[in-house]
């Protein structure tokens, strides 16, 4: 659920913006000026949140780009199997089963804490805490 717009000449480097429909983060953002009866033209490079691949877009600088809503939570691991992990939210205690990193499988062990973000409904493992 997108909860606002920014035009895309305001989309500075860190800024979350929804990319071909991937929640992405901007890298860049390169701002040309054309010529006489010219417009802005917006040169982005974005990296995914959820699978880290890098995308690059070019739209006039009056467009609206969507902002994906992202909530970061904590909470125990209660299960660890091979894929995915199931773990208990510290806030509302409800159980639910995420998928982890392959970078992140050693550190998850039952009873530990981690921060998981929800992007636009999806949910990952950002780090153990």
């Amino acid at each position: 659920m997108v909860h606002k717009l920014i035009a895309a000449t305001a989309a500075k480097p860190g800024t979350s913006i929804i990319v071909d429909g991937v929640p992405c983060t901007v890298k860049s953002n390169d701002i040309s000026k054309t010529g006489k009866h010219g417009h802005a033209k917006c040169r982005m490079e974005a990296v995914g949140i959820l699978d880290d691949k890098k995308r690059v877009l070019v739209v006039p600088g009056d467009s609206k780009l969507e902002v994906p809503s992202i909530e970061k939570r904590k909470g125990q691991i209660l299960s660890v199997s091979e894929k995915r992990v199931s773990l208990m939210d510290l806030e509302s205690f409800e159980t639910i089963d995420v998928p982890f990193s392959e970078e992140l499988k050693e550190d998850l062990a039952p009873e530990k804490q981690v921060e998981y973000w929800d992007v636009e409904g999806q949910k990952s493992i950002r780090r153990v805490l």
